[in-house]
C-alpha cells in the first residue's frame, strides 16, 4: 500500500500527533533525564513532533533538528513502539535517527550566521513554516554547541 500525503490537508498540532498520555510521558522522560523544567520539556517535545511531522510530508529533505529539539526525538526514539507506530502512522514509513559521522562546519561556525540561518535548519524551518507547523524560534537558536545540526549531528535519513 502506498500512502500520499496530501500537502493542502490542515496541518495537525505537533502535541496532537501523539495521545496526551504519551506527551505527557515523554515530556517527564525529558525531565527527568536533561533536568530541564516542564515547561521547556513541552514546548521542545512540541517541536521535536513538528519537526517529524515535517519529516514525513517532506521525505528525503534531509531535515535535521537544532540540539534542543534534537532532544525530544531521541527521547521519543527510546520508546520504540510508539516511536514506529508514529511513524508509520504520521508518515507511512519509519523515519530513521542518522547521525552524521563527519561533523563537518558549516557557515554557522564563523559566527557570522546563526545556526538557524545555516544549513540544513534553513531547509527545516522552511519546510515546517511551509505546511504551518509552529516553529518555537527559541528552540531552534538557543544552546548552538557546535557546528552541526543537532548535538549528535542527526538527519532524518530515507
Amino acid at each position: 500500500m502506498t500512502l500520499t500525503l496530501d500537502r493542502t490537508a490542515t496541518t495537525v498540532m505537533p502535541q496532537e500527533l501523539v495521545s496526551p498520555a504519551l506527551f505527557d510521558r515523554l515530556v517527564r522522560r525529558i525531565v527527568k533525564d536533561e533536568h530541564i523544567d516542564q515547561p521547556t520539556a513541552e514546548r521542545i517535545m512540541a517541536q521535536a513532533l513538528g519537526f517529524l511531522q515535517a519529516c514525513a510530508l517532506n521525505p528525503g529533505a534531509g531535515l535535521s533538528p537544532s540540539p534542543m529539539v534534537d532532544i525530544g526525538w531521541h527521547t521519543f526514539v527510546l520508546y520504540t513502539r510508539e516511536y514506529a507506530d508514529f511513524c508509520q502512522r504520521v508518515a507511512g514509513r519509519f523515519i530513521h535517527h542518522t547521525p552524521t559521522d563527519d561533523h563537518k562546519c558549516e557557515n554557522a561556525c564563523t559566527g557570522d550566521v546563526p545556526p538557524a540561518e545555516s544549513g540544513s535548519i534553513t531547509t527545516t524551518l522552511a519546510a515546517m513554516r511551509a505546511t504551518g507547523i509552529p516553529v518555537d524560534e527559541e528552540l531552534w537558536q538557543a544552546h548552538a554547541v557546535d557546528c552541526s545540526q543537532c548535538h549528535a549531528g542527526c538527519t532524518d535519513s530515507p
